[in-house]
């Protein structure tokens, strides 16, 4: 069978990380400092398929364009990279890709990379790979390509030859448009940017979702200037629109829903005031149809701030005592209140900029009280930033530290994302951001490094492997002690350490036991340097 439209993305995207989310941040480190074998086996795995190619499950975005483009009368397929051969053929007129991170320029990939001596990520690897293959087809058969995605800004800096065409934006309005001219034969622009549909525009996907995926809100009503989603975005989507996304994913088996949005306080909410009812009836509803585990990706401080009984009502109804919540992202950003006044006023809201470090603190307090872990991002590196912002920074990280909340914390340079206010700094890099932020780096890993240690059963508890969990858990103490030696050295450096790192070079087989062998020797040195540091006793 021949499909006019296959829908593909590169390995970073399309794999479910061995069952376990956060295991897909090793895609954006050096691809030199992880074998292959440690991302085919343990991290990056290929998704599973039909005999034709097609893919059993799929991330989430390509599965809502699968539905947009299924809607307009367009046959379409959705395939994992490793079965493009079986999917592409003389009948396909278009390619479809999703990218997230293709020349490593998010703020995460950025930060390892910098910090570990420079080279690909994972990430930009495996966006090389796919482009060869897709290089390869498109001159056999001939077929148009189209880039798009949450990292389609990346490809539209800098166009490879073989693209044809970049959507920036969403997909509902303008791609099916793209893709009918495409046939034709007709022109259409370089880059299109994607208009924003009503809800009742956007269609409910079709077949099922990676881990369940099933889309809440779209957008972000707050504004922060480093964020390329701006405030007129925010969109509910309908309860009776999500209930058929979560049945459809039940009905083939998938009992672990995903609930994606840029803030589950924000569910069906107005001028940013938490909707308590509608949250409770949401979640109750995901419970009842089935589902035994209810998780999101991301949180807001204040949303948890300001109703404390809605976070407990959905912890509840979770049953997050039993599943725990595992790590959902929450906007820290920065300790100054300053830069928080300038840069992203509305983020405390209710609360003001002063009063954002006691956000955070008593917001951390409830989450973790509920089960919910969070996972701090910090932005560093505005165009205006002193030692003093950064200092204020450290403050409110040694304070969440002496309370020992169980809380992730990672800094991470600002990124000048095209769509966003800050696109004409420059982007980040050993010379040019700020020293302090080394410091800051090592205080926070530290902590991270410590909760990661006391919440890593629960982080690798859905790994459908028992075998491959286990050599996980078990690399976890020499793994751990090493990396906390390695952010000590950058800290002590002030960054210099990474010249060194740049050195390593693990990408092959035998990468598997110098690995290891590299991290516990750290880890050896990390510890005798502390039992150096304590005064003898008698």
């Amino acid at each position: 069978m021949s499909w006019e439209v296959v829908l593909t993305s590169d390995r970073g995207t399309f794999t479910d990380y061995n069952g376990s989310s956060p295991l897909g941040y090793v895609a954006c480190l050096p691809a030199r400092l992880v074998p292959r074998f440690f991302m085919d086996r343990f991290f990056t795995p290929p998704i599973k398929s039909y005999e034709n190619g097609e893919a059993i499950t799929a991330p989430y975005g390509l599965r809502k364009v699968e539905a947009i483009l299924a809607s307009k009368g367009i046959s379409v397929v959705v395939s994992p990279p490793e079965q493009l051969e079986k999917t592409v053929d003389a009948g396909t007129k278009v390619l479809g890709i999703n990218v997230h991170d293709p020349y490593a320029l998010s703020p995460v990939s950025t930060k390892l990379t910098m910090i570990f001596g420079g080279g690909d990520s994972w990430t930009a690897k495996f966006f090389k790979e796919l482009a060869e293959k897709v290089k390869r087809l498109k001159a056999k058969y001939g077929f148009k390509v189209i880039i798009g995605g949450p990292g389609a800004w990346q490809i539209a800096m800098d166009m490879p030859e073989w693209v044809d065409a970049v959507l920036d934006g969403e997909a509902e309005l303008d791609f099916p448009d793209l893709v009918r001219r495409m046939e034709r034969g007709e022109p259409v622009p370089k880059v299109t940017y994607g208009r924003m549909p009503k809800v009742e525009e956007i269609p409910t996907i079709i077949k099922p979702s990676r881990f369940g995926e099933v889309q809440i809100t779209r957008g972000c009503p707050r504004g922060c200037q480093f964020c390329s989603i701006t405030p007129e975005t925010f969109r509910s989507i309908p309860l009776e629109d999500i209930v058929k996304e979560v049945r459809l994913n039940i009905d083939h088996g998938i009992r672990g829903i995903e609930l994606l949005t840029d803030d589950i306080m924000l569910y069906g909410s107005k001028k940013l005031q938490v909707n308590h009812e509608a949250l409770v009836n949401l979640f109750t509803t995901v419970k009842k149809m089935g589902a035994t585990h209810i998780y999101f990706p991301h949180i807001s401080a204040p949303g948890a701030k300001s109703s404390p009984r809605t976070v407990q009502a959905i912890a509840e109804i979770a049953e997050y005592d039993k599943y725990t919540a595992e790590a959902p992202v929450v906007g820290l950003e920065s300790g100054s209140e300053r830069i928080i006044s300038k840069y992203m006023r509305g983020k405390p809201f209710p609360w003001t900029p002063h009063d954002w470090g006691d956000v955070i603190v008593d917001a951390t307090g409830i989450l973790v009280d509920n089960h919910i872990h969070p996972c701090y991002t910090m932005t560093i590196g505005y165009p205006d930033e002193t030692d003093e912002d950064i200092e204020e920074s450290i403050k409110l990280v040694e304070r969440m530290i002496d309370l020992d909340l169980e809380a992730w914390i990672f800094p991470l340079p600002v990124i000048p994302m095209t769509a966003s206010r800050l696109k004409g700094n420059d982007f980040p890099w050993i010379d040019t951001i700020p020293k302090k932020y080394w410091d800051i780096l090592y205080i926070s890993w530290k902590h991270s490094i410590k909760v990661t240690k006391d919440l890593f059963p629960y982080l690798t508890s859905e790994m459908r492997n028992p075998i491959i969990q286990w050599m996980v858990r078990n690399m976890n103490e020499r793994v751990f002690s090493g990396i906390e030696g390695i952010f000590r050295e950058l800290g002590e450096t002030k960054g210099k350490a990474t010249e060194k790192f740049a050195m390593v070079e693990f990408d092959n087989f035998a990468g598997f036991a110098k690995t290891i062998y590299y991290l516990a020797a750290l880890g050896f040195k990390s510890r005798s340097s502390r039992k150096s540091s304590v005064p003898a006793t008698n």
